[in-house]
């Protein structure tokens, strides 16, 4: 059993979060305080177990200090990334039924257009001094008693992962643990178990902490007792600094992070000691066989993969060992077990290619959309994330496609339907496809091939008033790099648009590792 409040008794000066740019702190003694007064405050404001609350805001400690107060009283809490629009930030709150919104001074704007003051509203907060409509987060616990609640129980993130038709879903887990004291196993195994974590260690978190796996590491250090370096924004040579000066032991990275790294000049990545890191974790996205057997070369054999998706159905883990034994991989399974079907439901032998499956792994549910789960799920009781694979004689995972052309871009997820159903809607526009096309350093960017109503009206014109509208209604990370035209696009006699023809023209003549192909 381990937990903030555990080591706030046995190491209440020991820094649990520090900024890495500003250097602001909070020990385990701060961070237990805080957290129970967040707590006291939903109890004051009815919140009750499996309600929701909301957050929005950069990499702060103060984020931190409000995801264990919702842990610690049984709450849903939904962190909202800052890049998104007014009507994608509202369209979550709303959905998740958010009961409490808390939110930062430069972050307040995103937020403000949300407050009506209608009957039935969240109450919004904001970190520091109380500003127009919203009221102080800080004076308000700072008026609850720093006891814990008489009703702990353990809360959980439910983050929000778009859907390839549609508005982006909340991914429910249900609350079975009621002791706060008991960490997440799948993140115990991944962090602990696998990355070696322990109350020792010093983890440089790189990534905003609204993505599932930088707020879970994170959450998962404090709960071990360790200390979390928080960037607020990755810069690479900044990364390799910091790993040096606080002799950091632990990390979780994307591919992006990677590749930035390896193009500094070879004086400035040989003047920074990275002998402290012990293991260094990546998903997200593939990570091309080259870079990762340059990484290995450089840090060493502490690369850990593992492949999984936020709804926490199962989980592959791949060590360096067995990367460089199975090039390509993204690991065997350490919970669920793999399945490959085919398209009737059928198991497949090992080597061939088929839909990836796992049995026996947590059950989850999409927030408000029953259909969607229940298409994540067999007869069998399997789930799948929809990516294609083979397994190999041991049981190793190779990935062959991504879910419903996902585009996977420095490790955010990105859905092309949200930016066709925009697209669309330019009176300009009369077919649309959006997919991944290659891009050095992100791994895929956003393309968008249009067909016009007018082919005559075709070029850099139209691509850049298409991008501007694009940008007006969706965060600029799902709005087209570039915009291609064709007189017509390919569609099947039933409509159904065959966007792999549109897709393999781009991509024909990059070198495909497996997890690309």
């Amino acid at each position: 059993m381990s937990h903030p409040s555990i080591h706030a008794q046995t190491t209440p000066d020991k820094i649990a979060y520090q900024m890495a740019g500003s250097g602001q702190a909070i020990t385990y003694r701060d961070l237990d305080r805080r957290s129970n007064q967040g707590a006291q405050l939903f109890r004051a404001l009815g919140l009750q177990k499996g309600d929701h609350i909301a957050l929005l805001m950069e990499n702060t400690p103060v984020f931190m200090e409000i995801c264990w107060a919702a842990q610690r009283s049984g709450l849903y809490y939904t962190a909202i990334s800052r890049y998104l629009t007014a009507d994608e930030i509202a369209y979550i709150v709303k959905d998740c039924g958010a009961r409490v919104v808390i939110t930062t001074p430069k972050c307040m704007d995103s937020v403000a257009p949300l407050i009506t003051g209608l009957p039935g509203e969240p109450t919004f907060y904001i970190a520091g001094p109380a500003q127009g409509k919203f009221k102080s987060w800080d004076e308000a616990i700072a008026a609850q008693p720093a006891t814990p609640i008489a009703d702990e129980s353990a809360g959980y993130d439910m983050l929000y992962s778009s859907g390839t038709t549609g508005r982006p879903k909340g991914i429910k887990r249900p609350l079975l643990e009621p002791s706060i004291l008991v960490p997440n196993p799948l993140l115990k195994l991944l962090c602990s178990t696998m990355c070696g974590m322990n109350e020792d260690s010093v983890y440089l978190s790189p990534a905003p902490l609204y993505h599932a796996a930088p707020l879970r590491f994170n959450m998962m250090c404090a709960a071990l007792g360790g200390t979390s370096i928080i960037m607020e924004h990755f810069d690479a040579e900044e990364f390799l600094r910091l790993v040096e000066k606080y002799k950091v032991t632990q990390s979780q990275l994307v591919p992006t992070m990677f590749v930035r790294m390896l193009k500094l000049p070879d004086d400035v990545r040989k003047k920074y000691d990275m002998s402290s890191l012990k293991g260094a974790v990546h998903a997200a996205a593939p990570c091309p066989a080259d870079v990762k057997a340059k990484m290995i070369d450089w840090w060493g054999p502490i690369l850990i993969e593992y492949y999984a998706g936020s709804e926490g159905n199962g989980v592959t883990v791949s060590t360096s060992k067995d990367w460089l034994a199975h090039r390509g991989t993204v690991g065997r399974a350490v919970v669920g077990s793999l399945k490959i079907l085919d398209d009737d439901g059928n198991e497949l032998p090992v080597g061939e290619t088929g839909t990836v499956y796992f049995a026996g792994g947590p059950q989850f549910a999409y927030h408000n959309d029953p259909d969607k789960t229940q298409r994540a799920f067999n007869d069998r009781g399997w789930s799948t994330l929809g990516d294609v694979g083979y397994l190999d004689e041991e049981g190793f995972l190779y990935l062959t496609d991504r879910k419903a052309y996902m585009i996977i871009s420095g490790g955010v997820n990105i859905y092309p339907q949200e930016t066709e159903d925009v697209l669309i809607t330019h009176p300009a526009v009369a077919d649309v496809a959006v997919f991944g096309v290659p891009n050095e350093e992100m791994g895929e960017e956003v393309k968008a091939v249009v067909q016009p109503h007018d082919m005559a009206h075709a070029g850099k014109e139209l691509e850049a008033e298409l991008i501007l509208f694009c940008r007006k209604h969706l965060s600029p990370i799902k709005c087209p790099k570039s915009v291609d035209f064709e007189a017509e696009l390919p569609r099947t006699p039933t409509g159904k648009l065959v966007k792999r023809h549109l897709r393999d023209r781009y991509w024909a003549k990059v070198k495909k590792t497996p997890a690309q192909a």
